[in-house]
This record gives C-alpha cells, structure tokens and sequence, in this order.
C-alpha cells in the first residue's frame, strides 16, 4: 500500500525511533524538573541539539526545539519582526 497524504505527520524513521526509544518507556522525566529523570531528559536535549548544531555548521544556541509547526511558525515570524524593528521605526515616520 502506498501511502501520500504525509502533510500532518510522517512515519519515524527507525534510527530515530531507536535513539529515542529509552525516552518513552524509562527515561520519561520533564526537562524542567530538579530531579534526576528530569536532569537525565535536559542533558539529552543539549546532547541532542550539539548533534544538530554540528550538522548543520551552526552554534548550539541556535537550535530550538518546538512542540510542533505552529509554534514553529510563530517562532519565526516573531523573529523576523524583532530582526527588523528598525525598519518598522523608519517606515512610520515618513
């Protein structure tokens, strides 16, 4: 069967699955939290956007990981209109 309508998700690629796998089902912790699950989940966040920021030849602090497109979305129209303040300044006082 083939399958086309891949707009809203997309199977897992199984490398991923792989490496995620402990996330799921022992290493469940919140990132946020003081506790020693959640310690382990932040550290492999940071391991995991290293990895990211390497392949994409950029600084750590450049990756952000979101919770889905629209967050994306907003993420990046935010950006761009704090990246041109300046022009919106000049622009209104023509």
């Amino acid at each position: 069967m083939m399958y086309f309508d891949h707009a809203a998700t997309t199977r897992l690629d199984s490398r991923v699955f792989d490496e995620m796998l402990p996330f799921f089902t022992n290493e469940y912790g919140n990132a946020s939290s003081i506790y020693s699950l959640g310690k382990n989940s932040k550290y492999a966040i940071n391991v995991a956007r290293m990895r990211v920021a390497t392949s994409i030849n950029c600084n750590s602090n450049e990756i952000f990981f979101t919770s889905g497109g629209t967050e994306s979305d907003n993420l990046a129209i935010k950006g761009i209109a704090m990246a041109n303040r300046s022009f919106r300044k000049s622009y209104y006082n023509i």
